[in-house]
């Protein structure tokens, strides 16, 4: 006897391997697991405008870099200007260039982008350790003994950096924090008594972004490095974190606009909030990650639309085994329900129903003729698949002259498969009777309506399609069902008497 341990390793690898690529996909790629699923979108628009004073212009604007949101598309409006992007690792920048600049000058930056559920901002090298700042000798004393005044109050940077944001903002302030608050910026002064200690911290500009406002500016925050993270602070009213709607624009240290060139400069912000489907989000994303090289969406949509009617033929046969193997039902052809539900989908449950019907009655009524005309299998099955052509073409007519539309989808019943099952149940009513054909034929129908109603949910479409790791799955549990050898549940009645005894 042959172990069966490699089968079931091979069964367990298919399912664990399936399950595993399903999860990546969902994870990863943001694909979600239920279609219709909506996620919420920005777009935001960025002016900058100046002056130009008839000379050569340069102008020089940060771009968004924030792990907190994810981005779409962004395109920048600039008639005249020569455009660079220019992407390293902590800086995106767009730089505009014009040889002779004169009057207002209008340039614009748009971008959409998305949250993505990540706030933590991980720091990708440890940075260097800052250079203290020189106060001037009029500050140096104050800033030194409140410096250590909250450094007492401390245990790590991260809880120094919280005490001293508390300090800047108490109630009832210390004379040194007022005196150096006069010549400084709550950001200014919270980043040089940082980089006093040793702290690495940095000035970084957001942008709160709400729904259909016009003429935002940006908001200064002061982001400090403890542990691997940058962890986000704002001096100005003595508050940690960040809320969902922050975008951080800049964190790069930089000034957000350099103009060379031209005076006046000024950038405004603009906003819509907006839903789109969460599906075509992360397909957007995967296309801006170069993931869809090998994606079904880089088929050109007949192909696409082509496999989504492939890819159910398994959920169909999956059914189709278990109600045979597990539940005993007898078909009439072992996968022509699988057929005749793929065309059910086409066709709707009721039309196809009916229509199959008729034809498969109108079939054997004529096959029954010419089963006394005693011709040789390939004529009449020739013959039977003519006549099936025939009446359908016959219906469409009639069910078009008499205003039935439903009745014009019927073509997409698979001709061949139905000149066969004509066949079969002819065969089968000579040889086994009526009660048999319509065990059959029956038995056929139920498991065609089941296949299609699994077919045709929109779950279940969606999930063969954008988890293709689920196919791997179906053929572990088909695979495990072939292993099956007890009774079908439909054999167990004829034990019933045994079971009352």
């Amino acid at each position: 006897m042959h172990s069966k341990k490699p089968f079931y390793i091979l069964v367990a690898l298919l399912f664990i391997c399936g399950i595993t690529a399903s999860i990546y996909r969902g994870v990863t790629h943001k694909v979600p697991f239920l279609p219709g699923k909506q996620v919420q979108s920005w777009a935001v628009d960025a002016k900058v405008h100046f002056q130009g004073t008839g000379e050569p212009a340069e102008v020089s604007f940060s771009l968004p870099n924030d792990p907190a949101f994810e981005i779409l598309v962004e395109n920048a409006t600039s008639p005249g200007y020569g455009l660079t992007i220019t992407d390293d690792e902590f800086d995106r920048r767009a730089v505009w260039s014009v040889r002779s600049a004169q009057g207002q000058q209008d340039l614009y930056y748009k971008v959409t982008v998305i949250p993505t559920g990540s706030t933590k901002v991980i720091a990708r090298t440890e940075p260097q350790a800052p250079k203290p700042y020189i106060w001037p000798a009029t500050e140096q004393a104050a800033a030194e003994q409140a410096t250590e005044e909250v450094w007492a109050k401390s245990a790590t940077n991260l809880s120094f950096a919280q005490q001293l944001n508390k300090a800047l903002n108490a109630q009832e302030r210390s004379q040194n924090i007022e005196l150096l608050l006069s010549s400084n910026s709550p950001s200014q002064l919270f980043v040089r008594m940082l980089h006093g200690k040793g702290i690495p911290a940095q000035e970084v500009s957001g942008l709160f972004l709400e729904d259909q406002r016009r003429r935002q500016q940006l908001n200064t925050f002061v982001e400090v490095y403890n542990d691997g993270e940058w962890h986000l602070f704002d001096p100005a009213n003595g508050t940690q974190g960040r809320d969902e709607n922050l975008l951080l624009w800049d964190r790069s240290g930089r000034s957000v606009l350099d103009v060379i060139g031209g005076i006046n400069s000024q950038v405004d912000f603009s906003m819509l909030q907006d839903t789109r489907s969460a599906l075509a989000t992360s397909l957007d994303v995967m296309n801006n990650q170069g993931a869809l090289d090998f994606s079904l969406y880089n088929l050109p949509l007949e192909e696409q639309a082509l496999f989504k009617g492939i890819l159910l033929i398994p959920i169909g046969v999956l059914m189709v085994v278990f109600l045979r193997v597990i539940v005993g039902l007898k078909t009439s052809g072992t996968f022509m329900p699988v057929l005749i539900a793929l065309a059910f989908i086409q066709t709707t449950l009721l039309t196809g129903l009916v229509g199959f019907i008729l034809i498969v009655a109108c079939g054997l009524m004529i096959r029954s003729y010419l089963s006394d005309l005693n011709l040789l299998l390939i004529s009449r099955i020739s013959a039977v698949i003519i006549v099936v052509i025939g009446i359908i073409g016959i219906f469409t007519l009639l069910s078009y002259k008499l205003g039935l539309s439903e009745g014009l989808t019927i073509t997409f019943f698979p001709m061949i498969i139905l000149a066969w099952t004509i066949e079969r149940m002819s065969i089968l009513w000579e040889e086994e009777g009526p009660k048999e054909v319509v065990l059959q034929g029956g038995g056929s129908l139920f498991v065609a309506t089941l296949a299609y109603l699994a077919m045709s949910a929109s779950w279940v479409q969606h999930w063969v399609f954008n988890f293709l790791g689920i196919h791997l799955v179906i053929l572990a549990v088909v695979l495990l069902m072939g292993q099956y050898t007890g009774y079908r549940l439909l054999e167990l009645r004829r034990f019933k008497p045994l079971a009352g005894e």
